[in-house]
Formats: C-alpha cells, structure tokens, sequence
C-alpha cells in the first residue's frame, strides 16, 4: 500500500486555510504551495498572476498527464461605502449570504492594510428589531460588512483608506477533531491541494520512476469560473481534476473514501479516463464511489471551454454543507492521495494520445457489444432477478 503522510498533509491543509486567498487575491498562497515545492524539491513555472505549474519527469515527456486543484476561495468585494459608516459587499465565487451571516473577516485596502470585521444582517439586534431579525429575506443586499474601526459615516471610512472594490477574505474558523473530522470553509479546494501536496511527497520520496512527464497544476480562479483556462502545456493530454464533491441528499458522495465524478453540469468526463481511475481504485484497494453533480463545474469544464484538446476526469473528497461551513474527513483526503500517486505512477494506456492529430491507427474503442443475456425458453415461472430477490 502506498504510503501517504497523512500528518504533513494536515499541516499543509492548515497552512492552506490560515492563509487568505479569495478569488483575485491570491499571491500570498501562491507563494506558500511553491515554498512547498521547493521543500519537496519540485520544479515549477508560474505564470503571471500566480498560477503554479510543477512538473516530475518521467521516462517520456508525452503523453504527459497533469493533476490540478485551486488555491483560491469563496469571498466578497467592497461594492459600496455606506453613511451609517458600514459597507455593502457582493460575493466572490456562488455562494449564499446565509453563510456569511456572522463570519468574521478581513478587508484589505490598497494603501492602508488589513482591518478587521465581520458581516452581519442589515437587523441584527432582535433587541432592536424583535421578531424581524427572523423575517428579514437572505440576499446579499440584506447583509452588511461592519468594520472593527471608529467610523460612523462614510467619510471616516474614506479617511481611513477604504475603497470600492477592496477584496474581503472570510475567516475559515478551522477545527482538526481527533476522530478524523475537519471542520472549516474554504476546504474546497484547499483540502484538495493538501491531498495533491502529500501524493507529490509519495512520489519524490519512493523509487519509482514515472511513465511520462506529470504536472501539478496549482490554479488560482475557479471559482470565479476561469481556472485551467491557460495553465495547460501542449504535452498534456489527460488532466485530472481535484476538488470536493458533495455529500447530501440525492446524492452518491461520502465523506470517506474517493467519490470519481462521472459527469457535471458541464456533461459527462471522458470515458477512457474515468474508467482507468475507476480501475486504480479497484485495483490498490482504495474505498470509493461514484456520482453526478448537478448544479457544479471544476477546473475540467474552464480547460475544455478554453479549447484545450484534453482528456478530463473529475475525483473527488465527500464534503458536507459545500460552499458554506464545511466538512470533511481525512479517510478521504488519505484516498484522494492515494489515487492521485497510483495514477501517477500507472502505464500509458493510449499511446496514441502523443500525437495532437492523427489516423484511426490505435484510436479508442467504447464497448458496445450486447450484454451476454440468457434466452428465454418459454417456461411458466418468471425470470430470476440477478440478485436473486423478487
């Protein structure tokens, strides 16, 4: 069994979330997964507004394979300055404003720094407001961001160096329980990256040498729906994604094991690469499941959108209640990390994939041959379910 430390990547994962990393804000995480990499003694590009592209080399550079996840988070923007000396925020990322009732959070301003401050209801005292505070609608327009300075008009918060536009950063409020539950926001996607850290630690730490080149792509807006679009190199040719999936009713995701996604909102993944994730899972004993998402898109979707010709397939960790006060637990995280080294490690299946263009020569084949069924035989009792119950 491949071994993965599962306490470095707790501390990755809490070096991840104790630093802020709202959409559009980023630099400061960007510099702690390359600090990462130069620890593990990884090489990497980055681009010019801080996405990470580390690569191991393998025995050939095509048909290289990529991993990726995203450092960036959920969080808000200044969009006005109020006369009551508070300020109205829109989100960064889809998430609801029930969630950011009560979060504490930090605004940073241009020329001024960092303040302190949290968001509230537009009537949040049931004191002042009685049974209103109950019956207030949930809607960003409702919430406002109160800052922890001396300001009771607008003009002492101009004064004081804020702007329309200021980026705010949710605190994540992290707890790490001794049975295996991690409790915090934004573990999408940094939990992911923490899983991605540790099977790159695996891998520069053992003795196998990998097939091909890999990548780990480190992507810096996916939550704002850009992500992979221009992190890809022409030599990759299947990327697999790294992010949550999500456990909650009409759904098949768990908070254990890996959960491979087998379509989005965006349409199915592709089939070759999905089946061979399935196949590692059976093959190195890693729990798992799979599931479709509805109402979700990852880094595959802005990689195909940007018109890269690659193959993508999404795996996932259980996380519950996505997108506001999350949870998740480190079985699963421990078996994303798994998959992800097994991959890394594993055989080019589709050598074909070297070649952008090519003939039918070592072209791919669905199975689509009819299921091996028993022929009816005209007998008075009804067929026997295959499980063996009516």
């Amino acid at each position: 069994m491949p071994v993965i430390d599962d306490a470095y990547l707790k501390e990755c994962l809490a070096r991840l979330l104790d630093t802020p990393s709202p959409s559009g804000y980023t630099d400061a995480v960007t510099r702690v997964c390359c600090e990462e990499l130069n620890a593990l003694g990884v090489p990497y590009e980055i681009t010019r507004r801080g996405a990470i592209r580390a690569r191991i080399q393998g025995g050939r550079r095509k048909p290289a394979r990529a991993i990726v996840g995203h450092i960036d988070t959920l969080g808000a923007q200044i969009k006005s300055i109020k006369d009551n000396g508070r300020m109205e925020v829109v989100p960064i990322g889809h998430w609801s404003s029930r969630f950011a009732e009560g979060a504490r959070c930090t605004v940073f301003t241009a020329e001024h720094g960092a303040f302190r401050g949290s968001i509230l209801p537009l009537k949040a005292s049931g004191h002042t407001f009685n049974k209103e505070i109950d019956s207030q609608p949930v809607a960003w327009t409702h919430v406002e961001l109160r800052p922890d300075v001396v300001a009771s008009n607008r003009a002492d918060l101009e004064a004081l160096g804020f702007n329309i536009g200021d980026i705010v950063a949710i605190d994540p409020q992290p707890e790490f329980l001794d049975n295996g539950f991690i409790v915090s926001r934004h573990l999408d996607d940094k939990a992911g990256v923490a899983a991605m850290l540790a099977a790159l630690k695996s891998i520069v730490e053992g003795d196998e040498k990998l097939a091909v080149d890999t990548y780990f792509l480190f992507t810096i807006t996916e939550e704002i729906g850009h992500g992979a679009s221009s992190i890809l190199s022409q030599d990759i040719a299947s990327m697999v994604t790294i992010d949550n999936g999500t456990t909650a009713p009409g759904q098949n995701s768990r908070e254990f094991g890996v959960t491979i996604s087998m379509a989005d909102q965006t349409g199915p993944f592709d089939y070759h690469l999905t089946q061979k994730l399935l196949r590692l899972c059976r093959d190195e004993g890693i729990e798992h499941q799979r599931d479709v998402f509805r109402y979700y898109r990852s880094d595959s979707a802005s990689a195909i959108e940007a018109g890269a010709d690659v193959r993508t397939a999404l795996v996932t960790f259980g996380i519950d209640a996505s997108h506001g006060y999350e949870r998740i637990h480190i079985h699963a995280l421990h078996s994303v990390a798994r998959l992800i080294r097994a991959y890394a490690l594993s055989r080019v299946e589709i050598g074909r994939d070297s070649f952008e263009l090519s003939d039918l020569s070592g072209f791919t084949k669905l199975p689509m041959e009819p299921a091996d069924e028993a022929e009816w035989d005209g007998r008075d009792e009804a067929p026997e379910t295959p499980s063996g119950k009516p």
